[in-house]
């Protein structure tokens, strides 16, 4: 008899469109359909972006707090202030907003369902758009219930 790791991992890239210099998109149902795509019921979803001048957070999907996340982020780190990479390209405030949030977050499964709450959606946070963006989902987890 041989032993089987019931523990499985599946990878995805996805890319998304940014539309502006500051953008807030909702990827949460493209990181349900990679979850739903693994075949994992038990596990862990980790969203991962590679890049310096966008982050991610999760919160509710509503377009008054979009605004005002937006605009308490642009009053934290306003653009052209006297920042020493704006020298080499103008968005040392991008790179500084996303240092504040993340390029990653990891979200519990259960069901075959990533945990997040009734009003929870995962969000790219754009900072130096419009760009296209790659996002990388990695589930690890259970095919067991």
């Amino acid at each position: 008899m041989s032993f089987q790791d019931p523990m499985k991992t599946y990878s995805t890239e996805l890319r998304v469109r940014t539309r502006a210099a500051l953008d807030f998109v909702n990827i949460t149902d493209i990181v349900i359909q990679a979850v739903r795509k693994s075949g994992v019921k038990d596990g862990l979803v980790n969203v991962f972006i590679p890049h310096t001048t966008v982050g991610l957070f999760i919160n509710e999907d509503e377009n008054g707090l979009k605004r005002d996340i937006g605009e308490v982020l642009s009053n934290l780190v306003p653009e052209r202030a006297g920042y020493m990479h704006d020298e080499v390209d103008y968005n040392a405030h991008a790179h500084i907003k996303s240092i504040i949030l993340s390029s990653s977050t990891t979200i519990p499964i259960s069901d075959g369902r990533p945990m997040i709450g009734t009003w929870q959606s995962i969000f790219l946070a754009e900072f130096d758009g419009p760009r296209e963006r790659r996002i990388i989902v990695k589930v690890i987890g259970a095919d067991v219930d």
